[in-house]
């Protein structure tokens, strides 16, 4: 196995279509999924899609909760490394409901960016797992943004392009700012 080099914002691939995938057995597609699972947990993610790495190929992995997974700091969502893991190749899917959810989400594609995300928050979604067997599910919350998030990489969409407001896309550094604004600044009657 191999940790590969993820692909930054900017670079072709990630701005183009994927191909489906024909053969999902094929060993070439076998080492890919094992090297993604490999560069995935190094990079602490919860979801890598191929053309991140380079391929510009209809596959993708993640670990998300079947349920909502919600953090500490004001029901930040959070990665759950005990999920199982997904593989998807040629994936589907199917809004189950107009509800749609802001979210904050990141990607190894913008590293250092976090930004409020509109997802449905109910969906099916279907494919072929790692051996060339259907794949069909229902997902709801943070396992629905994670499919999400991740099948848009397939054609060639970043988070950002989903954001209805480029003013909630922030560093990283300043998210516990964005979170729980700084009561040490002066306040507008104080001036």
């Amino acid at each position: 196995m191999a940790i590969l080099k993820i692909a930054k914002m900017g670079h072709p691939v990630l701005r183009a279509p994927a191909r489906a995938v024909e053969d999902p057995t094929h060993p070439r597609i076998q080492k890919l999924i094992r090297d993604m699972v490999e560069t995935m947990v190094d990079a602490d993610g919860a979801g890598l899609a191929a053309p991140q790495v380079h391929v510009p190929a209809r596959l993708v992995i993640f670990q998300a909760p079947p349920e909502r997974a919600t953090g500490p700091v004001d029901g930040e969502e959070v990665f759950d490394h005990t999920a199982p893991l997904t593989v998807l190749i040629n994936p589907e899917i199917e809004v189950l409901g107009e509800e749609r959810e802001l979210g904050m989400e990141g990607c190894l594609s913008v590293p250092g960016l976090r930004g409020m995300v509109p997802r449905y928050t109910h969906i099916r979604y279907s494919g072929l797992n790692e051996k060339g067997e259907p794949v069909a599910r229902e997902a709801r919350g943070f396992h629905a943004r994670v499919v999400q998030h991740e099948c848009d990489h397939l054609d060639g969409i970043l988070f950002p392009q989903r954001m209805e407001d480029l003013g909630q896309l922030i560093f990283e550094s300043e998210l516990k700012h964005y979170l729980q604004p700084d009561e040490s600044e002066p306040s507008e009657a104080a001036e």
